[in-house]
């Protein structure tokens, strides 16, 4: 814990950080202080911007998809530190999973920085209800942060006050309950909902989008409760079908008519997006760098940034798919997938499973499982108005509640403690996002319907992972079975036989499976490891130590 607070007490509150072109910018000061800063209400705005970028930077970076998309048996990466996330085989010491831990606690740092400072520093300078809307932003950023805490890593520490941690001189904090950690969440999202207005600039989170994040807090501790307190989760799960119904019937947020529109930068701050990531071209941190971690290749990016060639899903997310689903394209590049939005200045891009030039140079290779990853993936600068840059930095958005999680979280919390559900309501939403998808209605949801339709629908945006862990907490044999069974380690190699087909046909290649093509889910493996430099300092993060219930 020690280096927590080290890494946390030398992250920058003000300097020159921007959280998109829309989001106001803090102005570059030389050496600022909290206590002469909060002078206007645009002071307090732009320090509030800054809690919906560059802090998850590290997170997003590569933890978030090395552990949202792998883990959850998706996307397929083998190589180094990042691959130990497909085969299950990371420990402790690994960079990534660090680099999560650290992130998500530089957003609760700089939330708490919000939470903290504001009331005291803007006090006479701006109105109470600015000082108020402004903390209740951060305490909603601050529960989002600690869902991924503790979705991720269970039991974690709860941190309100780092200075007064610090000068107490007892900064060995130990690892708080799961419950404590969700009630947490729980009265930050309340506070939220209550004191936020129900409209922002776009892309600042509303009392609507505390209302989303809280009904699938709700949704995911009657999950995790169901086992121990089946009552208590009938109530929980009330709670999620109240919360959800009312942001979709009432916030006035809309599902966009076009999946595929969703990732896109000209629709940042759509009308189904309710809190996301605002990230701009520039600078390394400035922007999202999902794009240079998934492209295939410089043809798409337009620069060197392109490290996604060994990158695509894997052969069991690709044969969960069904062919009439209108999201494929959006998700995964396959034969023949054309998109005139990438290489617009050539005409467009046309997906090969292999790509040479005019003397037979290959431009392009084939993945292990002959696709290539899309979602995410918008092109070059010139394809985008300027809006991609080198340093990482695309200016799209990264989605982490979106109106379709919101219907789906109905649906799942009108299943409650059973099996499936008929419910109308549930199905009208349901079938919202399959009539989306060009799919058939339904008329009547299984668990099982379910958790195909969100890993469908968020493929990619690294959500599937919390959808697996709520089937887990109340059946942990049937997931461990069911992850253990992924067509994981399935590829294909060029076929060499003479009279083979075309390369860039996928009767070309032949499919090998390495061993089984199965890789062992082991039930410790629900819960990622604190990082071994944070346990190193504090034995009270170590495996075995004891969690103990937060002092509310």
């Amino acid at each position: 814990m020690k280096n927590i607070f080290k890494y946390l007490l030398i992250l920058p509150l003000f300097g020159i950080i921007s959280c998109s072109e829309d989001f106001t910018t803090i102005p570059v000061q030389d050496g600022p202080t909290v206590a002469n800063y909060y002078k206007s209400e645009a002071d307090v705005k732009a320090a509030t911007a800054v809690l919906y970028a560059n802090p998850w930077f590290s997170f997003n970076d590569k933890f978030f998809w090395t552990a949202g998309e792998e883990l959850a048996g998706n996307l397929y990466h083998t190589w180094d530190q990042e691959g130990q996330f497909f085969y299950y085989s990371y420990n402790a010491g690994n960079a990534h999973i660090n680099s999560g831990w650290r992130g998500l606690y530089a957003v609760v740092n700089q939330s708490n920085s919000v939470i903290n400072d504001v009331p005291v520093f803007a006090k006479g300078n701006v109105s109470d209800a600015v000082i108020t809307r402004a903390v209740a932003e951060a305490r909603f950023v601050r529960a989002m942060a600690y869902y991924m805490l503790s979705e991720f890593f269970g039991e974690v520490p709860i941190i309100e006050n780092p200075l007064e941690i610090i000068l107490s001189g007892n900064t060995k904090l130990p690892k708080n309950t799961r419950n404590s950690v969700y009630e947490f969440i729980r009265r930050d999202l309340e506070f939220a909902a209550a004191n936020l207005p129900n409209s922002d600039q776009p892309g600042r989170a509303t009392s609507w989008t505390a209302k989303g994040l809280l009904s699938k807090v709700y949704l995911t501790m009657a999950q995790y409760n169901l086992v121990t307190d089946a009552t208590a989760s009938a109530d929980l799960f009330i709670k999620a079908k109240s919360l959800s119904q009312d942001v979709i019937e009432n916030s006035g947020l809309r599902l966009m008519p076009n999946y595929a529109d969703l990732f896109k930068i000209e629709h940042n701050n759509n009308s189904e997006s309710m809190f996301a990531m605002q990230w701009m071209q520039g600078n390394y941190s400035q922007g999202n760098s999902r794009q240079a971690n998934w492209a295939r290749s410089s043809i798409i990016t337009g620069n060197t940034e392109a490290w996604g060639g060994g990158k695509c899903m894997t052969m069991d997310f690709l044969e969960a798919v069904d062919p009439a689903d209108k999201r494929k394209s959006a998700i995964y590049m396959d034969v023949n997938d054309v998109y005139p939005e990438i290489n617009k200045a050539n005409g467009g891009y046309k997906y090969f499973i292999v790509n040479r030039d005019a003397t037979g140079k290959e431009l392009e290779s084939a993945s292990p499982t002959l696709t290539a990853l899309k979602k995410y993936v918008v092109g070059s600068a010139e394809d985008n108005a300027g809006k991609v840059s080198t340093n990482q930095a695309t200016a799209i958005n990264q989605y982490l509640l979106r109106l379709a999680d919101v219907y789906l979280i109905y649906v799942e919390a009108a299943i409650g403690a059973g099996s499936s559900t008929s419910d109308a309501r549930a199905l009208q939403y349901f079938n919202a996002i399959r009539s989306r998808a060009g799919l058939l209605d339904a008329s009547v949801i299984s668990s099982a319907d379910l958790l195909k339709e969100r890993r469908m629908e968020f493929a990619l945006e690294s959500l599937y992972w919390f959808d697996i862990k709520r089937a887990f907490y109340r059946d942990p044999v049937a997931v461990t079975q069911m992850l253990s069974n992924q067509k994981r380690d399935y590829v294909f190699y060029r076929d060499q036989s003479s009279g083979a087909a075309d390369e860039k046909t996928k009767e070309g290649y032949i499919m090998n499976i390495n061993g089984t093509g199965k890789i062992t889910f082991r039930p410790e493996n629900i819960n990622l490891p604190i990082p071994e430099s944070e346990v190193v300092n504090n034995d009270l993060l170590a495996p075995g130590a004891p969690a103990v219930e937060y002092k509310f």
